[in-house]
């Protein structure tokens, strides 16, 4: 008896768990249920032929599984990036994933719902759907459970292309995290994370510690986070403090650049920032050039491989010299959005 075994969640093992394990054996249930990210028992209506993804992320992933014709709305991140999601981007709009139009969905009646773990609230989703809407909170962006999250979602869509992602992801995740295990403690680069943000004191940054796929990019390319044990999750630090820890490396996560910008401005802008804070120009990352941006549209989600090599060859470049992150990327693209997006020509996806 396991948990597993217990087939439709109802708290015990009986004859109805053999019926809908048999069932599902032969691919001909009538509705799977399952406990998604945010530990929720979850019940889906099977077959699934209309999706409603809550944020460019989700949408990435119905993509990269092959299921985008089961996509009937998205939110207001796909409709602003046309260049990465030509055909999805024409769709209805249903909101954001902070205020999500309840009107709009149930119009569009989705069999299922895809968003994050921590928003919206159930107050401002489940709460006001009828009970024949799924929602299923995925965050899609943690090294620990994507491959998981991928998995169970492409078995929902019915989609195969599910096992090619999971085979790209795992030659580039896991050649990052084989060349750096060996790295004593003591020799690992340290690292500080921040986000940018607008507005607030210049004597406080805002850096990022765990529990995020942003944080997960430096833990799995063998970095050492200085945050960590500082602070918990993410939060404002003092630049003095930062100053006191020196640094080796900092990579600033920014949201002003990505897909369906060109300019490179905005990054330049947040590198210049960081690296004039006062006092900095004594810190081991100014004063050895290795200050980086990077954006967030390509480096979390099923992206997250690309992260993972860029931050990588950040940290440790004579390890990493033969991979090229512009050819993974393009690979991811081609092969998994099935898009011609020109990296050659678009986008502003790190600095400098």
């Amino acid at each position: 008896e396991t948990e597993l075994a217990d087939a439709n969640n109802d708290g015990r093992v009986s004859v109805a768990d053999m019926t809908q394990i048999g069932l599902i054996i032969l691919g001909k249930e009538s509705e799977l249920t399952l406990v998604d990210s945010a530990d929720r028992i979850v019940t889906v209506k099977m077959p699934v032929e209309r999706v409603v993804p809550l944020h460019m992320r989700h949408s990435g992933t119905v993509c990269v599984l092959g299921a985008e014709d089961r996509v009937v709305g998205v939110d207001k991140t796909v409709i602003a990036r046309e260049r990465l999601f030509p055909e999805l981007s024409k769709l209805p709009c249903v909101g954001t994933v902070r205020e999500p139009d309840i009107e709009q969905i149930v119009m569009l009646d989705p069999d299922l719902i895809l968003t994050f773990t921590n928003f919206p609230s159930p107050e401002l989703l489940e709460e006001k759907l009828p009970e024949t809407i799924a929602v299923i909170r995925y965050d899609l962006s943690r090294v620990d459970f994507i491959k998981q999250e991928m998995k169970t979602l492409g078995y929902l869509v019915g989609m195969e292309e599910v096992e090619d992602y999971l085979e790209w992801y795992d030659e580039y995740v896991g050649t990052v995290k084989e060349r750096v295990s060996g790295i004593p403690e003591e020799d690992k680069v340290r690292v500080f994370m921040e986000r940018e943000k607008k507005g607030g004191s210049e004597a406080f940054r805002w850096a990022y510690v765990s529990d995020t796929g942003y944080t997960d990019l430096c833990d799995v390319a063998g970095g050492i986070n200085i945050a960590k044990g500082y602070i918990e999750y993410h939060g404002d630090v003092a630049v003095e403090w930062v100053l006191g820890e020196n640094p080796e490396v900092i990579t600033g996560l920014s949201y002003s650049g990505g897909y369906e910008v060109d300019d490179t401005t905005n990054f330049e802008r947040y590198y210049e920032e960081i690296r004039n804070l006062p006092g900095f120009d004594d810190v081991s990352a100014v004063k050895n050039n290795r200050v980086h941006i990077i954006s967030g549209d390509f480096s979390i989600g099923p992206q997250l491989p690309i992260g993972v090599v860029t931050v990588a060859k950040w940290l440790y470049p004579e390890k990493f010299s033969d991979l090229n992150t512009q050819e993974i990327h393009h690979e991811f693209l081609t092969r998994f959005m099935r898009t011609d997006y020109d990296l050659d020509e678009w986008g502003v996806f790190v600095y400098p």
